[in-house]
């Protein structure tokens, strides 16, 4: 059946509704590789472990409650403008003396120079992490640089397809200067409808590897979900990365809960000089996807041997607003965890480059624009739902 009523001629009127940054669904041989992938079973990818993505029923009635009350609602927001480094492309202009720095630009936006080479993980320039410019969470500090003054970037790394992690305007920026694209399974097919030429893109599925400038980029499993739409497939894959070069090595966490194999990719890929581990926009209403600081230290020490060793850059926080915790309460835990477990943290403003064998910054700088946090940190934000059952489909709670 294929007439005006049936379900495909419904489908196909609404996937002319889209605009172009809701992406494109894999197809031909792009689809056929996922569905040949030893992650995809049951018609969708399989996190590493059970992973509910989302609060439902009455988990989903307390938590607009406390999303929306006034109280709440401005300690979600920093009290000034968040301040960005001033000197950002001076720095960057001077070689690493050591050959390994990192320049968080907000949220998960990091640009890594590592052993003479320059990848940008996760960019996001846009305003807001949205479909759409009018509506969605809007970014509370400007962009430390223009995405265009940056100058070479030798690889684009992709952790997962959500809006704040995958932005059109970026990626439309970035598609003409000539870098790579390294993406987990399927996010390849948002690329190529927004220009990204296919010989340009790095398409793969956990524990694949490529080969770019010298630099092997490694995607690894995480414990998450993907889409950019209400109705998500999961034919999109999420991962966390290591780039691996001559002298240095790094790890990249993307979105991920907490899961035992933080452990065994230390194992396989580690140590590593500095970690970019997710530790904002947790809640107790979805466990499974996003860390706690205190989960996030955890899981750079289990990259490391178990032991305090290179610095934890912490991510995917500051920059949007994505759940109730107060803005600043990520970074103020995670220097109670980090400190707690002997580990060195840095924390740089947006735009602050640092080099991880060398000093990095520690300086509290979000205390001035925040209320008062309750220090120091005391393990999980709240209970686990118990009537809510693992799944590894859902809606996207942060993009």
């Amino acid at each position: 059946m294929t007439g005006a009523g049936s379900p495909h001629s419904l489908r196909a009127r609404l996937r002319g509704l889209r605009t172009a940054a809701f992406g494109a669904d894999p197809a031909g041989e792009r689809l056929e590789r996922i569905r040949r992938s030893p992650n995809f079973a049951d018609g969708s990818f399989q996190n590493p472990v059970g992973a509910r993505t989302r609060p439902s029923g009455a988990s989903m009635t307390e938590f607009a409650k406390i999303y929306f009350e006034k109280e709440a609602r401005s300690r979600r927001a920093p009290t000034a403008r968040v301040p960005v480094h001033p000197t950002t492309l001076a720095d960057l202009a001077r070689p690493p003396a050591s050959g390994l720095r990192l320049t968080w630009m907000g949220h998960s936006s990091v640009l890594a120079e590592i052993d003479g080479r320059r990848v940008l993980f996760d960019p996001v320039w846009g305003d807001r992490c949205s479909p759409f410019d009018f509506v969605g969470p809007k970014r509370l500090h400007p962009v430390p640089v223009p995405i265009g003054t940056l100058g070479t970037v030798d690889a684009v790394v992709i952790s997962h397809d959500h809006y704040d992690h995958l932005d059109l305007p970026t990626i439309k920026a970035l598609a003409g200067t000539g870098t790579v694209f390294a993406v987990p399974l399927g996010v390849g097919a948002h690329l190529e409808r927004w220009g990204v030429a296919p010989d340009r893109l790095r398409e793969l599925d956990w524990h694949e590897s490529a080969e770019v400038s010298g630099l092997r980029l490694t995607a690894t499993p995480a414990r998450h979900f993907c889409g950019r739409g209400l109705r998500n497939e999961q034919h999109t894959l999420w991962a966390s990365w290591v780039v691996t070069g001559p002298d240095h090595r790094i790890y990249h966490s993307g979105d991920t809960g907490y899961f035992p194999g933080f452990s065994d990719i230390g194992r396989q890929y580690g140590p590593f000089d500095a970690t970019m581990i997710q530790i904002g926009a947790y809640s107790e209403y979805w466990p499974d996807i996003h860390m706690t600081p205190e989960e996030g230290v955890r899981a750079h020490l289990d990259l490391q041997g178990g032991r305090p060793h290179g610095v934890l850059l912490p991510i995917h926080w500051g920059t949007f607003n994505l759940a109730p915790h107060p803005w600043a309460e990520p970074g103020e835990w995670t220097r109670d965890a980090a400190a707690e477990a002997g580990q060195a943290v840095a924390a740089p403003t947006p735009g602050e480059p640092f080099e991880p064998a060398g000093d990095h910054p520690t300086d509290p700088w979000w205390r001035a624009l925040t209320r008062p946090i309750a220090t120091p940190w005391r393990g999980s934000p709240g209970p686990r739902d118990p009537d809510v059952e693992p799944t590894s489909a859902g809606v996207p709670v942060d993009g």
